[in-house]
């Protein structure tokens, strides 16, 4: 049995669908992240798990119960929880007694109160900040407050929303790893919205994809970034090339794809004629000044249109008869002297190629 189930869920504001039909199964010890566009629904989803909000339709479940069966159980279902905001609020007193309050409340003795705070706030890197005002420290340092306050309680379900949404790259980077430590010490669920998909990918066991309030997809992270279900996702998740095309045979599904007249070979069972959109990865497109010699199925000749470094990558735009990108090392970059104009040999694997049905 699921720890937390939601049913059929919808959620309304203003007359406007903010979720719609939303059936999730998130098992004890599993870690979930929730991508999407700014927008997409994925703060209010984590409100109406959390009981903050009532659903307008659809069932919320926590260990097999419906947590709107009485406020009893709503009470008891909500102790069992942990949620740090996006912009979390502290206390205006000390870090020691932000951490503490969750433990007071729960009627815990002063002496464990002060063993469980220190241990935490040695977890969190925050020793010597306990006698400091909350209030007075860094966005990064609030964070890991907020986090500690919740883990203090030690809940069943820790509730992340954007974590490191508005810090800078070195504070997101520790508090990312501060949320690794979390889920390597405690076997608890961790559900955890943010729109960095390379976080969802270092730190969940699976993946879902919001788009306009549904759940258009979810799985582990491979098949989420090398098998997005339709365009949507494939956009979303950075797969920038997505090109038309027709199929034009299929012989044990490898099928001849033509793209403006430039065939492309691919992996599918899509038959003759399906009109269809090729997927893939700019890093899976090899570049090269000659034909290189290859078990690859794809070499196309083009001319490079654009490049733009990317801190240690190189953006690469080649015209093939339609649009191609690919990324290389700066170091390679330099090496082959890559420059708009430069003809180039774009190389890659029909397996690296994911064919979805163009709508």
């Amino acid at each position: 049995m699921p720890l937390i189930e939601t049913r059929d869920l919808w959620q309304r504001r203003d007359g406007q669908d903010i979720l719609k039909n939303i059936n999730l199964r998130v098992e004890r010890g599993e870690v979930f992240a929730l991508i999407g566009p700014t927008g997409a629904g994925k703060t209010t989803l984590l409100r109406l798990i959390d009981m903050l909000d009532t659903p307008a339709a659809g069932k919320v479940f926590f260990d097999g119960a419906d947590v709107n069966a009485s406020e009893k159980v709503r009470l008891e279902m909500r102790r069992r929880i942990s949620f740090v905001l996006q912009k979390p609020v502290v206390f205006n007193t000390s870090v020691y007694d932000n951490v503490a309050c969750g433990l007071r409340w729960r009627g815990m003795g002063s002496k464990h109160i002060r063993e469980e705070v220190e241990g935490i706030l040695d977890t969190v890197g925050l020793t010597g900040y306990k006698h400091r005002n909350a209030r007075t420290l860094s966005g990064g340092e609030v964070q890991r407050v907020a986090i500690a306050r919740a883990i203090a309680v030690q809940p069943e379900v820790l509730l992340l929303d954007e974590p490191t949404a508005n810090l800078d790259p070195v504070s997101a980077s520790r508090i990312e790893e501060l949320i690794a430590d979390v889920i390597k010490r405690a076997t608890i669920i961790v559900i955890m919205a943010t729109h960095d998909m390379s976080q969802g990918q270092r730190l969940a066991d699976r993946i879902g994809v919001l788009v306009d309030g549904e759940m258009v997809q979810s799985g582990g992270s491979r098949e989420i970034f090398t098998l997005p279900r339709n365009r949507q996702v494939a956009e979303f998740v950075g797969m920038e090339n997505i090109i038309d095309g027709v199929v034009i045979s299929n012989e044990g599904e490898m099928a001849a794809i033509d793209i403006n007249g430039r065939i492309i070979e691919a992996v599918t069972d899509f038959d003759v004629g399906e009109e269809v959109s090729v997927c893939m990865r700019p890093e899976d497109v090899t570049v090269a000044l000659a034909k290189l010699s290859s078990s690859a199925r794809n070499c196309l000749a083009g001319n490079i249109t654009w490049t733009v470094s990317a801190g240690p990558l190189c953006r690469v735009e080649i015209d093939c008869g339609f649009p191609l990108v690919a990324l290389v090392t700066i170091r390679s970059a330099e090496e082959m002297a890559l420059k708009k104009g430069t003809q180039v040999y774009a190389t890659f694997k029909a397996v690296s190629i994911h064919v979805i049905r163009r709508h």
